[in-house]
């Protein structure tokens, strides 16, 4: 396996594309819950109406991104890149200009919310085959690495950054600061600069982009599916992601209800174990070099999986605030670690001509997923309580190690179907 220095330049084109990622995460975790602070402050919605805001968005957003993924492959991936971006800051900007009107209604704030999701999903799509490109094998874990870090200082610092400038302006000044955010990653992503050639498989005989067929929407599930590893990663990854997802309201609910935790600490339990996420990410690439990718992916998969059931265990004072920062801490640890591996492996056994399809294949699911295990969660903490509830997702999740792949696979079987 080649040797990967961690603190190597990954060249200029690559800088361009970390610096407009870490722009836009930074304004997406600014605005974090931005539209249910809207909904609850503004609009004076009920606990019903932000829950089915919160879930219906993304359900409905994983729909209308269906056909993303072939569109996207058959095209040039930078300029679909800047084009999902101004989508986003056009979408977003749209409710601060209705809100200035007197005309924001939750369902805008519901149409805003499925145009950023379904845009978020072709973006994911466009910007894995993009680092493909950009970046050489032997690198790929250092870049995704980079994005990791970035992801989880975005997360510690977004936040209470968010919380500062919903005091001091309302929520509605977020949105906007999200949506140049947007703006700035487009300016990013056209400063990488180069010539992007067109798809091989992109084009008809004509030289016009490949038409959209039926069978072409679900060409990267198929692909998923008949890889030997991606399968079991799918499994894994969907379904531990959409249990940590869904056990987030639960004890957001415990934690401010019941326990008696004002909202700065419930802050403060997720902000500082961020820490991990960085310590992970920067672990990851140097574990990799000493033990190789496939025994840290499955090592980290296992530890990840381990920590969702303490949180069952949760309850009031300090004690109870410092045993929740410490279980979010090892389980972002972990994540920060697995990820970036996990990512690096996807991308590896994926074709340039496959990677679109398999990552919005993998956004539309992970986003149906998410939404309707929260649902499924909600519904069972209603009829047993939130910390029975909890103690079943940390049970369920300590399971999901047994999908991983257990057969070390370093390329891609031969199996792939014609793209014709």
């Amino acid at each position: 396996m080649p040797i990967t220095r961690t603190g190597r330049s990954l060249g200029r084109q690559f800088g361009w594309l970390w610096a407009a990622y870490a722009v836009s995460t930074l304004g997406t975790w600014l605005a974090f819950d931005a539209f249910a602070l809207i909904a609850i402050l503004a609009l004076h919605a009920g606990p019903a109406e932000v829950s089915a805001l919160a879930a219906a968005g993304p359900a409905v957003a994983a729909v209308v991104a269906l056909p993303l993924g072939p569109w996207v492959e058959f095209r040039r991936k930078r300029p679909v890149m800047i084009t999902m971006d101004l989508i986003r800051f056009a979408a977003l900007m749209s409710v601060p200009a209705a809100y200035a009107l007197g005309m924001l209604g939750l369902t805008q704030l519901l149409v805003v919310a499925v145009v950023v999701g379904a845009a978020d999903i072709a973006f994911t799509a466009a910007s894995g085959a993009c680092v493909k490109a950009l970046v050489r094998p032997e690198d790929l874990i250092v870049a995704n690495g980079r994005f990791e870090s970035t992801t989880w200082t975005a997360t510690m610092l977004g936040p209470p950054l968010g919380g500062v400038a919903i005091a001091a302006f309302g929520p509605v000044m977020t949105v906007v600061g999200n949506a140049v955010s947007y703006l700035l990653s487009a300016a990013g992503i056209r400063a990488i600069g180069g010539e992007e050639p067109r798809p091989a498989a992109s084009a008809s005989p004509a030289g016009a982009p490949a038409r959209l067929r039926f069978r072409d929407l679900f060409a990267g599930w198929r692909y998923i599916l008949a890889d030997s590893e991606l399968r079991p990663l799918f499994a894994n990854t969907i379904l531990l992601n959409g249990l940590i997802m869904a056990t987030a309201p639960l004890l957001a609910v415990l934690m401010l209800g019941p326990l008696g935790f004002s909202p700065w600490q419930y802050g403060l339990a997720f902000a500082v174990p961020c820490a991990g996420g960085l310590l992970g990410s920067r672990l990851a690439p140097r574990l990799v070099e000493r033990f190789g990718q496939h025994r840290v992916m499955i090592t980290a998969g296992w530890l990840r999986a381990c920590w969702l059931p303490w949180l069952a265990f949760v309850h009031s004072g300090p004690g109870g605030l410092l045993l929740v920062m410490a279980v979010e801490f090892g389980l972002i640890t972990c994540m920060g670690v697995f990820n970036p591996v996990f990512a690096t492996r996807r991308l590896t056994r994926t074709p340039p001509d496959r990677v679109a399809r398999v990552l919005s294949a993998w956004s539309v699911t992970s986003k149906a997923s998410i939404a309707a295990l929260t649902a499924l969660w909600g519904l069972l903490a209603a009829f047993t309580g939130p910390r029975t509830a909890l103690a079943a997702a940390g049970l369920l999740a300590m399971a999901t190690p047994l999908l991983l792949p257990r057969r070390d696979r370093t390329s891609p079987e031969k199996q792939r179907e014609p793209l014709g």
